[in-house]
């Protein structure tokens, strides 16, 4: 954990890749087919619940960027300009 990390910024990261890896194995179980109509329903909910989790995790975290991106007159800070580009 660096300085700037607090218990619930990781717990939050661990609960969004555990979330990502249990969509991303649903999605693979329903696209080879092998499972039946009801079990593919079930697994289909329980991927759209993930995956909405998901996306409130990642609202969350744009949310929090945005925030450290203002400066102190409510402003933006300044892109970050590549000297390579």
């Amino acid at each position: 954990m660096t300085d700037s990390e607090s218990p619930d910024q990781n717990d939050e990261l661990a609960a969004f890749e555990t979330a990502m890896n249990e969509l991303e194995s649903l999605v693979e179980s329903l696209e080879s087919g092998e499972i039946g109509l009801e079990e593919s329903l079930a697994r289909f909910e329980k991927g759209v619940a993930l995956a909405r989790r998901c996306q409130a995790a990642l609202k969350s975290a744009e949310l929090r960027i945005e925030q450290l991106l203002e400066d102190d007159q409510g402003g933006r800070l300044a892109e970050f300009e590549d000297p390579e580009a």
